[in-house]
């Protein structure tokens, strides 16, 4: 299983790097948000809603995890040109464990990830984020959940819909309604009633919060191990969801 999986891992890795143009458009939104977006934040000073530790330890966090959701979210694209490349379908005839398959996928993406991660934040603690710095290992653990969450759920509709077109459109319109309520821009403590009412059927939005109580220092506060709870149970269910799908390709 582990040479399965590791063997696998190194062929995606491999080929991930073979094209850094998609490791340097990952980083370019976040980065974009970082230079054009943070600076006008800076004139909310200490709003009423707003967190406080200044506006870079409230952003930051919230970008951080719609680089999750974009990064992991859209991994399936590779796994639609596998198909039609036949590289899925010799895997299927291949003795290797369809839990190998997916695990080694979602291992590139999460090295992927946590390197984005970190050159985000250092570029972030440049601009002015402070932050702590076992909090900041404790989101990073919760935000490799929410990657392991996002690709395996991406590899799952992959193995289901026939081009990318089909994939693009599921995720945008999955995406879009998770950011928007999740409060990653501006915390929904600004929001209108009715806003902070839809985003509590939103899980996004109670990992959003947790980070940003991490950033800050704070571990005893109950959201944050709620935050855990619902992301590693999303975490269990997608990945078992995905691995099904890999299992009834090989039926």
């Amino acid at each position: 299983m582990l040479q399965q999986l590791f063997l696998l891992f190194v062929r995606h890795l491999r080929k991930s790097l073979r094209s850094p143009v998609w490791i340097l458009v990952g980083l370019f939104e976040p980065i974009l948000y970082l230079l054009l977006f943070m600076p006008l934040l800076k004139g909310l000073g200490d709003a009423p809603g707003l967190p406080a530790g200044g506006t870079e330890r409230t952003f930051v966090p919230g970008l951080l995890v719609m680089l999750a959701i974009f990064t992991a979210g859209f991994a399936g694209f590779g796994v639609v040109d596998d198909k039609r490349i036949g590289f899925i379908e010799r895997l299927m005839v291949s003795p290797a464990r369809r839990s190998a398959i997916l695990l080694s996928m979602i291992a590139r993406d999460l090295v992927m990830l946590i390197a984005q991660t970190l050159l985000v934040v250092a570029l972030s603690l440049v601009l002015g984020l402070s932050m702590s710095f076992p909090g900041f290992c404790a989101g990073l653990v919760m935000l490799v959940l929410v990657g392991v969450v996002m690709a395996s759920f991406s590899y799952a509709v992959a193995l289901i819909v026939t081009d990318e077109g089909n994939l693009a459109s599921i995720a945008n319109t999955v995406y879009i309604p998770i950011l928007l309520l999740s409060g990653i821009m501006l915390p929904l403590t600004l929001a209108p009633n009715w806003l902070k009412i839809a985003a509590k059927f939103n899980p996004f939005s109670y990992i959003v919060d947790a980070e940003r109580l991490l950033f800050a220092g704070t571990f005893n506060d109950a959201e944050i191990w709620q935050a855990f709870v619902i992301v590693i149970v999303l975490a269990v269910a997608m990945t078992a969801w995905a691995t099904s799908r890999l299992r009834r390709l090989s039926a």
